[in-house]
């Protein structure tokens, strides 16, 4: 069962900063993964929320701000004073790190409410600029982007979703995948057995728990997404 490091090793470190992200290069998992935005003047960041209210010491969403505003912002102290001084990075700061590494890269199109047309094509472009394509993984919860993304690039992609479905396996076929991301209590109801059958490649997301890691292992899921990778490398990966 293959391991993502969830947001960087996020359970030691601020999630979705450069200090997380370095840290989970240095383990030997399988990937990493992270989450975009876009902000006011175009730039790609990295950042879970739409807005920076509960990682940073600033307010508003990321969409109205430009990039040298949201870097204005600590988004470190939040989580520990050891790590003041950490802000919003880049999708091209967080790609650096991992470029001479083996690890692939899931990054998340956000769009909890507010859509980023051009969001799939500046991540596509942005991985290609580095000869990245191949190691990257596009997921959402915004079927319609990765509808964009199985369209209109070469990029592998994947549904995400928290909710029952009664055959999510077709639906991801109609989209054009057949990845699918579930959430951890998703991924024990019939559905996500029915798509393994299918051969659904199917990860689950955010398991910290060792207990929990080792039922889905028994029924076949491919990855999971851990905030604390350091656990779960040696006994899973």
């Amino acid at each position: 069962m293959k391991i993502y490091a969830h947001r960087g090793c996020s359970g030691t470190h601020p999630e979705n900063t450069l200090a997380a992200f370095s840290a989970a290069a240095e383990l030997p998992v399988y990937g990493v993964e992270l989450d975009v935005h876009l902000t006011k003047d175009e730039r790609v960041v990295v950042i879970h929320d739409e807005k920076i209210n509960r990682t940073t010491n600033g307010k508003g969403y990321v969409k109205d701000m430009t990039l040298e505003e949201l870097q204005s912002f600590d988004a470190g102290s939040w989580f520990s004073e050891e790590w003041a001084g950490e802000t919003i990075p880049t999708l091209g700061e967080v790609l650096d790190i991992f470029q001479e590494t083996p690890h692939r890269l899931n990054i998340e199109i956000k769009s909890d409410v507010f859509p980023y047309d051009t969001l799939v094509d500046k991540v596509a472009n942005s991985a290609a600029k580095r000869g990245m394509s191949d190691r990257i993984l596009i997921s959402s919860f915004n079927h319609e982007d990765v509808l964009k993304a199985v369209r209109e690039t070469e990029i592998e992609s994947a549904i995400l979703t928290s909710q029952i479905y009664v055959d999510v396996y077709d639906y991801a076929r109609v989209i054009g995948t057949n990845r699918i991301h579930v959430s951890l209590p998703a991924a024990f109801r019939r559905m996500t057995t029915d798509a393994l059958r299918k051969g659904a490649i199917v990860y689950v997301y955010t398991v910290n728990n060792e207990e929990y890691a080792e039922q889905l292992q028994g029924i076949g899921v491919h990855g999971i997404f851990t905030d604390f990778p350091e656990r779960m490398i040696n006994k899973f990966q």
